[in-house]
């Protein structure tokens, strides 16, 4: 620690609140309840190259002081919650990119750049990683890495584990470890992607870049329901037919994204509603959503012909003649399964809006009601069961919306949105967690994942045993190996109980 530079160590209580906690929704309900953080850290540190984590993590070692690795924290599965004692590693000065190999289309990248900025400095020099998360603005490399994440053009260019070549990490004890895929330790690669810092501090990673897409192919259809509407994303991946992007809105989601367009093309000559207004439209969605079972059933009874069917939308990125080629092939199949084809606009307006979702929860909270998203996959013959029953599960507890998005050749993932309110925060809580325990059992029950690419974190680690059964206690194995001392995040990933097995 007395190598790091002045300025680049705070015990600063600012920092400190500011770093104790990530954007879980559970501790958005207790901050709104006055409890800003629970514990903050002692101390955070900003290393700015991988000798200094490696000096940082030996001070904790000696020590046995606990770790938090950090990147930009718009984590939202509770990665981030330190105790009294911790220190928070925030990587974000390890932010270069140090070289673009063109000729083997790989890039070396340290794990703290911001997403976006790393698209940036990449497109600059005609490539791209092919990785937007909604969250890209506000999530870095190696948050990506360590939560397995997923971005929205999978369908080509596959999640972040597709990409990763390589990577330096430290281990608990302040060894670095320099790890690939051509390497005597490449088994070890696997099992550090998607680790959520509790093996060691990823500091920086080998890529798989592309060249950048300069053009785009976009197209929209409507089935008559969610069954016909997934069956053409299947045929669509089996044929071998590769659009970056597939989306599929159920019904009443499609509802509500065609009532979304329509107002967001506000006439010149109308005003838009007053702040007022506004408000007024928030406190009757709060009323509303406290008889959260009684307006999914109101949905239920709807018709999905009623409601409009079942959108999907789909996005190439590649050459346009091949893509105009792979679009007439995906519309063939969707016109035999009694799609309506609507042309590219629904496409477009979605590419237009693919980054704004990560901002609305505030508004929410803000109303005094809570929202969140779950995020789970399966193979095809179960994805649709696993829809209904997660459904079900959320909807005796929450307003539930869902799409069906990054689509393979073997399945695919169903991203629900949720929100809920009570008479107070204690009850917002209780809801909360019911409707979390009940549709992760549902998951697992129904043969699915408890996560597609957000990562387990607190939320989902009390479920882990139950999806992956013994496998659960060899990562507790190989952490007790590369962290022996259990420093690093303790709480996320493996439940609490099995590392003390």
């Amino acid at each position: 620690m007395r190598a790091m530079q002045r300025g680049r160590v705070s015990s600063d209580d600012a920092d400190r609140v500011a770093y104790a906690r990530d954007l879980w929704p559970r501790q958005q309900i207790r901050t709104r309840a006055g409890e800003a953080a629970i514990a903050p850290p002692a101390v955070v540190v900003w290393p700015e190259r991988t000798e200094e984590v490696a000096s940082v993590v030996r001070f904790a070692y000696e020590r046995g002081l606990p770790i938090v690795p950090f990147g930009a924290g718009s984590g939202v599965c509770g990665g981030i919650l330190p105790t009294p004692d911790a220190i928070v590693l925030d990587l974000k000065r390890l932010r270069r990119l140090r070289y673009v190999d063109e000729a083997m289309l790989r890039a070396r990248v340290e794990a703290g750049i911001l997403g976006q900025h790393l698209e940036d400095e990449l497109d600059a020099r005609g490539y791209t990683l092919g990785h937007f998360p909604s969250s890209i603005y506000c999530s870095t490399l190696g948050g990506w890495i360590a939560g397995r994440s997923a971005g929205q053009c999978s369908g080509r260019y596959g999640k972040i584990e597709d990409m990763v070549l390589g990577l330096d990490f430290v281990d608990g004890t302040g060894r670095i470890h320099r790890i690939h895929r051509d390497g005597e330790d490449a088994a070890l690669l696997p099992l550090v992607i998607g680790s959520e810092g509790i093996l060691g501090v990823v500091t920086e990673a080998e890529l798989r870049i592309a060249p950048a897409a300069r053009e785009r192919i976009f197209a929209g259809f409507v089935f008559p329901d969610v069954s016909s509407g997934l069956d053409a994303i299947r045929r669509i991946y089996q044929s071998g037919l590769r659009p970056a992007v597939a989306r599929l809105y159920d019904p009443f989601d499609s509802f509500m994204k065609r009532r979304g367009s329509v107002k967001s093309k506000v006439r010149p000559d109308r005003p838009k509603p007053t702040s007022p207004a506004k408000a007024l439209g928030m406190k009757a969605l709060v009323a509303a959503l406290e008889h959260a079972q009684a307006l999914n059933r109101l949905v239920d009874l709807a018709p999905d012909r009623v409601l409009g069917g079942a959108t999907l939308v789909l996005v190439w990125e590649c050459d346009r003649e091949l893509g105009e080629v792979e679009r007439e092939e995906a519309k063939r199949i969707a016109l035999d399964l009694a799609a309506k084809d609507l042309g590219e606009e629904p496409a477009r307006h979605w590419l237009a809006h693919r980054h704004s979702v990560s901002y609305r929860q505030s508004p929410i909270f803000r109303a005094g009601a809570f929202s969140d998203t779950m995020e789970v996959s399966a193979r095809w013959s179960r994805l649709e069961a696993l829809y209904d029953a997660v459904r079900k599960a959320l909807g005796k507890h929450v307003f539930v919306m869902a799409h069906f998005s990054h689509a393979y050749p073997d399945g695919g993932s169903i991203y629900f949105t949720f929100a809920g309110a009570a008479k107070d925060d204690a009850e917002a809580m209780e809801i909360y967690d019911r409707a979390w325990a009940d549709a992760l059992a549902a998951a697992v029950d129904a043969g699915g994942s408890l996560s597609h690419h957000h990562g387990v974190g607190r939320s989902k680690a009390p479920f882990m045993r139950a999806e992956q059964g013994e496998a659960v206690g060899w990562v507790a194995d190989l952490k007790r190996t590369l962290d022996p001392k259990s420093l690093f995040n303790r709480g996320t990933l493996i439940p609490e109980e099995v590392l003390r097995g």
